[in-house]
């Protein structure tokens, strides 16, 4: 299954320019910015961004993150791989 999540960028990278921290379901998770960081990397911060394999793809209005966060959670009770992706399950 590919599945991308919605996290919030908190902080840049002090030493990768292309990278910056996201917070992801209550984890921090590096994440790299190129498709969406632009000239102006400092505006990324407090953005939402949908996430794929380390890379944030696209930006995302709060509303559209939270909605998106809160499916995945209602599916998480009946889809063991989207809690592993939450980082809520083990693998089996």
């Amino acid at each position: 299954m590919c599945i991308g999540i919605p996290g919030q960028i908190v902080a840049l990278h002090d030493q990768q320019p292309d990278h910056a921290w996201a917070q992801v379901c209550g984890m921090r998770r590096e994440v790299n910015i190129a498709l969406v960081g632009g000239e102006n990397r400092q505006a990324l911060i407090g953005c939402w961004v949908l996430i794929h394999v380390g890379f944030a793809l696209s930006k995302l209005d709060e509303q559209e993150a939270q909605e998106t966060l809160a499916a995945l959670h209602a599916m998480e009770e009946v889809e063991a791989d989207v809690a592993l992706f939450l980082g809520r399950g083990e693998a089996r």
